[in-house]
C-alpha cells in the first residue's frame, strides 16, 4: 500500500463515525445501566480492531484505519493507542462537571489536530502511528 494511492478521509466523515460510535456507547449505558460506562470505554478502545480496522461508525461510512509502520489495517494494539485519549475522556465523565471539560477539551484537540494536519491525523493517530483512509 503505498501513500499515493491512499485517499484520507474526511474531517466531515470522521466525525460523523466517531459520532456514531458514540450512540454505541449510548447505547452501552442505557442496556448496561452503572457496568455501561466501562462497556462503553472498552468498546472504544478497541473498536477500530473489531472489523479490520473499522469501528461500527467506520464500516457504516467506508472508513478504515491503517497502520502506517506495517502497510496493515488497524489491529487492536493501533485502536487501543489511538483512542486512548477519547477513552478516558469518557471515564472522566462521571466527575460531575470537571470531568465533561475535560472530556470536551479532549475532543476539541483531537478535532483541531485532525483539521490541521494535511492527512487528518488526529493525537491517537500520532501516537499510534496510523491514518484513516476511504475504501
Amino acid at each position: 500500500m503505498e501513500k499515493q494511492e491512499l485517499k484520507y478521509s474526511n474531517v466531515f466523515l470522521r466525525v460523523i463515525a466517531k459520532l456514531i460510535d458514540l450512540i454505541v456507547v449510548l447505547i452501552f449505558l442505557k442496556l448496561f445501566s452503572d457496568a455501561g460506562i466501562y462497556i462503553g470505554i472498552f468498546y472504544f478502545l478497541i473498536s477500530d480492531g473489531i472489523l479490520k480496522g473499522k469501528s461500527i461508525g467506520k464500516k457504516f461510512l467506508r472508513l478504515k484505519v491503517i497502520s502506517t509502520e506495517r502497510n496493515t489495517f488497524g489491529d487492536f494494539r493501533d485502536s487501543i493507542l489511538r483512542n486512548l485519549f477519547i477513552g478516558l475522556s469518557l471515564f472522566f465523565l462521571m466527575i460531575p462537571f470537571v470531568g465533561w471539560i475535560f472530556t470536551l477539551v479532549i475532543f476539541g484537540i483531537e478535532f483541531i489536530l485532525m483539521v490541521g494536519s494535511p492527512e487528518g491525523k488526529r493525537l491517537g493517530d500520532f501516537i499510534s502511528k496510523t491514518l484513516v483512509i476511504e475504501e
